[in-house]
Formats: C-alpha cells, structure tokens, sequence
C-alpha cells in the first residue's frame, strides 16, 4: 500500500468552499477505489494550509483510480468547483509508503 499526501494552499477567506470539496471527495474518492483516509482543514496556526491524505495498492491502481475518478459525475464536478471558485491556489501531491509498523513493536517482557 501507499500513501498519497496532498498538500494545499488554499484562500483563507475560502475555507468553506473548501469544506464543500472536501465533503464531496469524501463520497467521491472511496467509489472509485481508494482508501480516504481524510481531509484536513485549517484550524489553528495557517489558515492557508490543508491535507488531503487517502491510501492506495499501488501506482498502477492509482492511475486507474485517477480515471474513475475524472468520469465521476461527483468528480467532474469537484474538479469545476475548484476551478470555478478558485479558492486552492497550490496543489502538491507526494506518494509514501508506511515504514514503521502502524502501532510501533509489541514490546513483551
């Protein structure tokens, strides 16, 4: 499995708009095959800065969901409210891999 970590920056004075993007990939995103771990918005310190964070089994699976994803009737129109709102000025996406155990070792005396 892999991680996909989405980093924006987003208009401060649009955090709602956001919310409304979030919630609709929250619906979005499980349907057309990946794991939705969550989205993040601002909420003390940066009100500029937000997390999108969902997993998936691979690269492979990740293009074929990105494909689901843009013939989505939901996902379609995510992708034009951001657009037409203009509230995500940044979008940086980076994919990680869990190199730890989930819960650290079992430790037994």
């Amino acid at each position: 499995m892999i991680t996909c970590f989405i980093r924006y920056e987003i208009d401060p004075f649009k955090t709602d708009e956001f919310a409304q993007y979030a919630r609709n990939w929250g619906e979005a995103i499980p349907r057309c095959g990946a794991e939705l771990i969550g989205y993040f918005a601002p909420h003390e310190g940066s009100a500029t800065t937000a997390y999108g964070v969902y997993t998936i089994e691979n690269l492979a699976a990740y293009e074929a969901y990105r494909a689901r994803l843009r013939d989505d009737p939901l996902g379609r129109e995510n992708y034009d409210f951001a657009r037409r709102e203009q509230f995500i000025r940044k979008e940086d996406r980076i994919f990680l891999r869990l190199a730890s155990a989930p819960h650290g070792p079992l430790v037994r005396p």
